[in-house]
């Protein structure tokens, strides 16, 4: 048995929402800091841009609960169904520090409840949200300069950049086109818009880009999201995984379609050599929001099975991610 209660916290004025998920009994429970992906997910990682409404993050959270943990998720806010409301107020206030902090607010509203232990405290991410938990934990003791006053006692990063997100991109991207009528014309009118991005300019997409890549281009350069997107450009996770001093879980699934255990998990593990804390997994049929994907990779059309009605948590990734925190968190 588990249950769940409502939690509200203001940040530079705004209300945040979010939900604590506990197993039954007074605690002093380990926890879980769910952070979701890019864009508009919400805290259960459903998203506006996808179907369905059965998302990862409150499956996960049920799944800790069962498993003795307790877990924060929380809508951005620039996610959830404040996201109108908040966005004129947000309008060029997006940063990597905006969303620390958002963050930090996180982990200062789930230890306010007295069944939370403090020090057993664990940051895991998804996609982009994985950035934020290393930003988080590499931050340290010094923390509290930033208003971070919980060092994290570990970190799960599933579906981890281990490029920079234009790399990422460009990959995505590239695939995307390959199933186009006149694709690789497509895809190098699409490689010349993300270089005038990388060299300071706009985007500025040909309009022979078809309308829904054309939209994703030109996410990076309106003006309500930067200077943030600059910023997430250039980011990878290989930045600061060498850095980590806490246990560090990587995880990507061998149906992630969006970050790929080669491409990505190479430059990750050979950012993580010699790190002790720093360990690997890779659930051979999850996808990148960790649901189980029984299809063969080619048969896969990209962002399906992502919150589908009866799409499952792929039971390898869950156990990896249980077993590992039950062994960090001594539970």
């Amino acid at each position: 048995m588990t249950h769940s209660v409502e939690a509200t916290w203001t940040l530079d004025g705004i209300d945040i929402f979010g939900t604590i998920t506990k197993p039954t009994g007074d605690g002093p429970f380990p926890a879980v800091v769910l952070v979701a992906g890019s864009g508009p997910t919400d805290r259960d990682w459903n998203s506006p841009l996808l179907p369905g409404t059965n998302g990862s993050g409150r499956l996960l959270a049920e799944e800790l609960a069962e498993n003795g943990f307790a877990s924060m998720r929380y809508d951005k806010r620039a996610s959830g169904p404040h996201v109108m409301q908040n966005l004129p107020r947000l309008s060029g206030t997006f940063s990597m520090a905006s969303h620390l902090a958002e963050l930090g607010a996180a982990v200062d509203a789930l230890v306010a409840d007295p069944a939370i232990d403090r020090t057993r405290v664990v940051g895991l991410g998804n996609s982009e949200g994985c950035l934020h938990v290393l930003h988080y934990a590499v931050t340290g003791a010094a923390v509290g300069a930033v208003g971070l006053a919980v060092p994290f006692a570990g970190a799960v990063l599933t579906g981890p950049p281990g490029r920079s997100v234009g790399q990422v991109l460009d990959m995505q991207l590239a695939a995307a086109a390959a199933a186009m009528p006149d694709g690789e014309r497509i895809l190098v009118l699409v490689r010349e818009a993300m270089a005038r991005f990388s060299g300071g300019g706009a985007m500025d997409p040909d309009p022979a880009i078809p309308d829904d890549v054309a939209n994703v281009l030109r996410s990076f350069d309106a003006p309500a999201n930067l200077p943030f997107a600059r910023e997430l450009w250039a980011e990878s996770a290989a930045d600061d995984l060498a850095r980590v001093a806490i246990p560090t879980l990587v995880l990507i699934g061998g149906k992630d379609l969006q970050i790929d255990a080669t491409a990505d998990g190479d430059p990750l593990r050979v950012a993580a050599a010699g790190n002790v804390h720093v360990s690997f997994a890779f659930p051979p049929d999850a996808n990148h929001v960790l649901k189980h994907e029984p299809r063969p990779r080619v048969e896969i059309v990209p962002g399906s099975n992502y919150n589908e009605d009866g799409a499952q948590l792929d039971p390898g990734a869950v156990a990896t991610i249980v077993d590992w925190l039950r062994q960090i968190l001594v539970v």
